[in-house]
């Protein structure tokens, strides 16, 4: 049974205990909301640690001025029931005033990772996330932690910081897990109306465009762009807000490609703003 764990301090306890006997710990830090992406996560590490653990912690250091903290959807007793059908060990849920106890005396910045893509429409958005991520390393002190490729901006920010910073963790990334109809998993797919959603799943079908494209040949940025651009027009109702080619993980932007792109996009519908992406190319 999943045991449900609230104090840093009692996770803490846990994690020296398991240390000493040479347990793998596995960890997936999680905003809460799960859908089956996450629990994908939570499979892999199972079948591969001895100890899972799934944090599930609404972290205001990531929300912006114009981002509701508090609207943030919170089902911590659903998402207990959903991580204990999958195995997990332990979720680690913790109060904001134990996370941040008081104001930060040390500020974490991000560096030009962090200047493009979703960074760059939510300033501080990810010197937020690699703050919590820093002190969630730091307690449950995992040897393994899963991150799904949908945000892969952010997975690439967490390799850099676990390089920064000398982590003794191994960041695993999982891919993007979909729909039938390939709309990838998110807990913002719940607000698309009826007919948003039957759009949606253009997202990825565009997607699909730019690697075929890629695959016949195609090496300037702006043809790709230009073509999923179309493709989207004329088949959602919802406004686009970016689709761009970036090098990964390096995050500098493409005009001729070469090497391994990432292909990100970003809709805003009428209560959901979906993104999706695709890695192609050799590393």
């Amino acid at each position: 049974m999943t045991k449900l764990i609230t104090t840093v301090k009692e996770m803490q306890h846990i994690v020296k205990a398991a240390k000493r006997s040479g347990t793998t710990i596995g960890f997936i830090p999680t905003m809460g909301a799960l859908h089956d992406g996450h629990l994908t996560m939570v499979r892999e590490s199972v079948s591969t640690n001895d100890i899972t653990v799934v944090s599930v912690f609404v972290n205001p250091l990531q929300f912006g001025p114009n981002e509701d903290f508090d609207a943030y959807p919170r089902q911590i007793d659903k998402d207990l029931e959903l991580v204990s059908e999958v195995g997990a060990d332990i979720v680690f849920h913790p109060a904001v005033e134990d996370i941040y106890p008081g104001e930060l005396g040390i500020d974490v910045k991000v560096g030009p990772l962090a200047d493009v893509l979703e960074g760059a429409k939510r300033p501080g958005h990810f010197d937020g996330v690699v703050t919590v991520v820093n002190k969630l390393f730091n307690i449950v002190m995992p040897d393994y932690a899963y991150f799904g490729k949908k945000d892969a901006q952010q997975l690439a920010i967490v390799e850099q910081m676990v390089k920064d910073f000398n982590h003794a963790v191994e960041i695993i990334g999982i891919d993007i897990v979909r729909e039938a109809d390939g709309l990838a998993k998110s807990s913002r797919n719940v607000y698309l109306t009826e007919q948003e959603r039957q759009e949606a799943v253009h997202l990825s079908k565009s997607l699909l465009l730019a690697q075929a494209l890629y695959q016949d040949g195609e090496r300037q940025s702006k043809v790709i762009i230009d073509r999923v651009t179309e493709y989207l027009e004329s088949h959602i109702s919802g406004r686009i807000e970016e689709v761009a080619v970036y090098s990964y993980p390096q995050l500098v932007e493409q005009h001729e490609i070469t090497g391994r792109i990432f292909i990100s996009l970003a809709v805003k519908f009428s209560k959901a703003r979906l993104i999706d992406n695709i890695i192609i190319g050799a590393e």
